[in-house]
């Protein structure tokens, strides 16, 4: 599976998303700078967490409209492979491959933390590896995670099960209590409607050997080993 990994001005999580795919799929990623006009030829691309641009106007917005943005755009439209996670889900909202966008957290303060996570859809490349309805747990680290969109969209999303992976509790029950930035829906992660982009606010790249405290994590990143390969 040949992966690149953007990376952005404040991008701190590129690494991390290197290194799991890296370790997973046993090729590394090739690390294109968001200045670059186009893509190199590969099936997956990868947009970071971190602060691009320093969060300044809005997260993601202002990495939205660097120049590789155009050719990811592109890559998603065509049915190839894009997965954003965390500062990665907001540039993808931001550019409208992914509906909805991410507001600050209900309390208005950066929260960093494991939390518990629903598999809503098991049939996507990237989730094929876990069980329908399977609790994971996965790291949380941002400050504008709270998912929204307006009536409609969240039906689609739902009627589509373009819902990727939720916050819930320990019972799996997606509560109040259990939702750490007050998304509605308690919506963690969602997919586009062919299937081919996820955005997700966990960092699913934090955890995927047990050194790291878990490996719950990995079940993305084997999902698209097996589905492109």
């Amino acid at each position: 599976m040949k992966s690149a990994v953007i990376v952005f001005p404040a991008s701190n999580c590129d690494r991390d998303m290197a290194v799991a795919l890296e370790k997973i799929t046993g090729q590394a990623p090739q690390m294109v700078w968001h200045q670059e006009s186009e893509l190199p030829d590969v099936d997956l691309v990868a947009l970071p967490g971190g602060f691009s641009y320093g969060d300044y106007l809005r997260c993601g917005a202002m990495a939205a409209r660097s120049h590789i943005m155009k050719a990811i755009v592109d890559h998603g439209n065509q049915g190839k492979y894009v997965f954003g996670v965390c500062n990665g889900f907001q540039v993808l909202t931001e550019t409208g491959l992914l509906p909805g966008a991410l507001m600050r957290n209900r309390n208005l303060k950066f929260i960093c933390k494991d939390v518990t996570l629903k598999v809503e859809n098991n049939d996507s490349v990237f989730t094929r590896q876990y069980q329908h309805g399977q609790l994971i747990n996965i790291p949380i680290a941002h400050h504008d995670g709270n998912y929204f969109a307006d009536a409609d969209t969240l039906k689609r999303l739902e009627d589509n099960n373009q819902i990727a992976v939720r916050y819930v509790d320990h019972n799996g029950e997606a509560t109040k209590a259990a939702n750490p930035n007050g998304s509605q829906h308690n919506i963690a992660g969602i997919l586009n409607k062919k299937g081919n982009v996820l955005g997700m606010m966990p960092h699913p790249e934090r955890l995927i050997e047990d050194a790291l405290g878990g490996t719950d994590g990995r079940g993305f990143f084997e999902s698209l080993m097996h589905s492109l390969n």
